[in-house]
């Protein structure tokens, strides 16, 4: 998913153009028939010199242009932007280049996701740092409309996106890879995921945890616990982000366990339902119990040397006859497995005793969970439900891991790469703000309703696009990475946005008094956590839902402020 960025040294150019002022003059022509006042011989210069117009706006770190117009402060915003774009651009690149060197764990999960959302922590960071506890308040709506901005941009229009350039045909309510036939059906074509970006979707969902407890004073029209509220939230967003990245850093390693027993069942079941195919009879008896004389009929069919043993060869026969083609499986490892299962005597052999046990047992499990215990199709469904469960887990065997020729320098690259875009985002931060609030300022427009539709754009237009490209692949698994992301970077902006957001307010003593934009914010995560947690398959139709949820809270937004005068 990683885009080069484009170095355009350009830009610079024209930024510093801006640095340049402008003074007016005009020249005086002598006048032989004026009478003279009695200074006319002095050394004057024969120009009036008109200076420059006096500055009404403050210029960030005493030389970045600024200006009072509407449309410098535009050029200005669409300037900033695209250096904070380019910022993210190298954060991204580098990040992704940094984890497949390094692979997950603790980089991957530590400290990679705090670095794909650096720019809008920096931009949320600046806007209420710096000038006076007034200018902070004035200017921290814009940090707020960053961090409602970037969260439904993410889950409205990019989620509806990937929805329509990811679908597939729709067939027994799963995706089928690369097939697009059914063209924009709205119930017959759609993306899968797997179960993994089910519960990124509801760790998303309870991120949000922070804006309900800040928001409580003023549910409960209350004034005096507000600063208290501030501190719990930020403590409670603290102790979130970490615990996210901890789950970052240990989820490769539970979904490697859980997807290896998934398959372990799917050998299973699949041995089951090979022989109840070879049995002439049933597996069980009615009461449940394994029917010995059918069972050692078939143990006599795998022991192919007829020692009353069955080796790991014969178990190996047995598992390649069956053909588990459906799913990625380490046969040798599945031979050990299934090894283990029977060998009570632990002679890594199976007699027919211990054959009969271990059949027995996995007959019980399967009647267990089968919705068909009472005749012998509760292996067929076992199996189905085994297969079922496989694949909702994913299977990452598919990836190709390409090495690097020469690692040393990619790493180097990568370090350079986080360098650069950190010092950009952090150089660029504060100016774009200042230009926001003075074109709020020159156009009447809150500051909120700019930030909110702008500032997203430069900070998450890298991590959409490559997420609409990635999601073009067409396949469960790329979708599944797609949405992932998705809930991820939402997650981080609840997480470690709103850790930065809050510490601000707290330590400045600022006002909270976002009322309709958390409402906004709770909104959007609540209702595609919800999808998101209840189902894996979205059809065409949720991405139109999700579409129309952007307009929904700018709207929001728009009635509670300006209509019932919640701000």
């Amino acid at each position: 998913m990683r885009r080069q960025p484009k170095h355009r040294p350009l830009l610079t150019v024209v930024v510093f153009l801006v640095l340049c002022g402008l003074t007016y003059g005009r020249f005086i022509a002598d006048q032989s028939d004026l009478v003279s006042d009695g200074v006319h011989s002095s050394k004057l210069p024969n120009f009036l010199r008109l200076y420059a117009a006096e500055e009404t706006c403050e210029q960030t770190y005493g030389f970045m242009p600024c200006t009072s117009t509407a449309l410098g402060n535009l050029f200005l915003i669409l300037v900033y932007g695209y250096l904070m774009f380019l910022a993210a651009t190298y954060l991204s690149t580098g990040s992704e280049l940094l984890l497949e060197i390094l692979g997950p764990g603790i980089v991957g999960g530590l400290f990679l996701p705090m670095l794909g959302a650096l720019p809008d922590a920096m931009l949320i960071l600046v806007s209420g740092l710096s000038g006076s506890v007034e200018t902070a308040q004035s200017q921290v709506s814009v940090g707020m409309g960053l961090l409602a901005g970037s969260t439904v941009m993410l889950l409205t229009v990019i989620w509806g996106t990937c929805v329509v350039v990811g679908k597939c045909d729709i067939v027994n309510h799963v995706a089928v890879d690369s097939q697009d036939t059914k063209g924009f059906s709205l119930t017959g074509s759609g993306i899968s995921t797997d179960i993994w970006t089910s519960y990124a979707g509801i760790i998303m969902a309870i991120s949000v945890l922070p804006f309900i407890i800040v928001q409580l004073p003023q549910i409960l029209h209350s004034n005096s616990g507000r600063h208290l509220s501030v501190l719990i939230g930020l403590i409670v967003s603290a102790s979130l982000l970490v615990s996210y990245c901890l789950y970052q850093v240990f989820q490769p390693w539970v979904q490697r366990r859980r997807l290896a027993y998934a398959k372990h069942k799917h050998v299973i079941s699949g041995i089951l339902k090979h022989l109840k195919m070879r049995a002439l009879g049933r597996l069980s008896t009615e009461d449940g119990r394994p029917n010995e004389e059918v069972l050692e009929k078939l143990f006599k069919a795998i022991d192919e040397n007829e020692d009353g043993h069955l080796s790991h060869s014969e178990l190996r026969a047995l598992i390649l006859g069956i053909q588990f083609n459906e799913i990625n499986l380490d046969r040798e490892d599945a031979v050990e497995k299934v090894m283990k299962d029977f060998d009570i005597s632990l002679d890594s052999r199976v007699d027919l005793r211990e054959f009969i046990h271990g059949v027995g047992r996995w007959l019980q499990e399967a009647r267990a969970v089968s919705n068909y215990a009472g005749s012998m199709k509760y292996i067929d469904d076992f199996h189905m439900q085994t297969k079922r469960d496989h694949d909702l887990l994913g299977d990452q065997s598919d990836e190709i891991v390409e090495g690097f020729e020469n690692p040393r320098w990619n790493s180097i690259k990568a370090v350079l790469l986080l360098l650069l875009g950190t010092a950009i985002a952090a150089a660029f931060a504060d100016p774009l703000v200042d230009a926001v609030d003075n074109f709020s300022d020159a156009t009447k427009i809150p500051t909120f309703f700019i930030s909110f539709i702008a500032l997203p754009l430069a900070t998450n237009s890298s991590e959409a696009v490559s997420a609409i490209i990635f999601a073009t692949r067409k396949k469960l698994r790329s979708a599944s990475l797609t949405f992932s992301e998705l809930y991820g970077a939402v997650t981080m902006n609840n997480a470690l946005c709103l850790s930065v957001f809050l510490a601000l307010v707290y330590v400045r003593g600022l006002v909270w008094d976002f009322s309709s934009e958390v409402l906004v914010i709770l909104i959007v995560c609540i209702v595609m956590g919800v999808f998101a947690s209840i189902r894996t398959t979205f059809p065409l139709w949720t991405a139109f839902l999700a579409f129309l949820l952007y307009p929904f809270s700018l709207a929001l937004v728009y009635v509670l402020d300006y209509v019932f005068g919640w701000s």
